[in-house]
């Protein structure tokens, strides 16, 4: 029998939770059946994620984006109730992992992009080492990269930059991490890659020369959770399934 806590332990050595100052918790938000048969993997813990879960049977529910944020009130009330109550009723585990999953030099989401988009990382820098640099295998123009982010992604990215110019050292953090492009900026890149992009971005990329790509939250940030999922399933012989929400942002 492979028990919650055998998950729970797994996850944050593998992840090296306590090494980070994070926002968020990082290990089990809501407590269910004790022992684990079957995973659902998903970016964040919407309702529509819950509900998978429900349908699917699953005894853990283990995202990204967890239900509790410092930011947010703490009272469980409106749609947080909605997401706890039916996790509650059908006693599914919810786990979630933020940063050191962003940061995991494997599974990690930065690592995983940088797999699927087939480049080089040189290596991780800035805060909690969230930040990689590193190479494309090869030169290309900024509308190249972004075509092929685009049938990646199956998103259409937002870049600022000129299309046509030619592209080859890259910096990136998947997510809402454009608040390092200035950080980026002062490493030294031809292009920074997040998940979002501010009103300042726009600015700082058109008076610095660097490009910056907006490729989605959600969409640069499948695949981390789903390589947990699949590690964890290796690891424990138990069964796993990710869900995709198509969520545009």
């Amino acid at each position: 029998m492979i028990t919650r806590q055998t998950i729970l332990d797994w996850c944050s050595q593998t992840l090296q939770t306590a090494l980070f100052q994070d926002y968020a918790p990082n290990g089990l938000q809501v407590e269910g059946r004790n022992e684990i048969r079957k995973v659902v993997t998903a970016v964040t813990a919407s309702l529509a994620a819950v509900n998978y879960a429900v349908e699917q049977g699953a005894d853990m529910l283990l995202v990204h984006h967890g239900l509790f944020w410092k930011s947010e009130p703490v009272t469980i009330t409106g749609w947080k109730k909605a997401r706890i109550a039916t996790l509650l009723k059908n006693e599914i585990n919810m786990a979630g992992y933020h940063l050191p999953l962003d940061a995991h030099p494997i599974l990690g989401n930065n690592a995983q992009l940088a797999k699927l988009m087939n480049w080089e990382t040189e290596k991780q820098f800035g805060e909690q080492n969230l930040l990689n640099s590193g190479r494309l295998k090869q030169p290309q123009t900024l509308d190249e990269l972004c075509r092929q982010l685009q049938q990646n992604l199956g998103r259409a990215p937002i870049a600022v930059g000129q299309g046509n110019r030619m592209v080859e050292r890259i910096i990136w953090c998947t997510g809402g991490a454009q608040g390092f492009f200035q950080t980026a900026i002062d490493e030294g890149t031809d292009v920074y890659l997040t998940g979002e992009i501010s009103e300042a971005q726009f600015h700082l990329a058109n008076e610095t020369d660097t490009a910056f790509i907006s490729a989605g939250h959600h969409a640069t940030e499948r695949y981390g959770i789903r390589a947990l999922g699949d590690a964890l399933a290796a690891q424990f012989n138990i069964a796993n399934v990710f869900f995709d929400e198509q969520n545009p942002a």
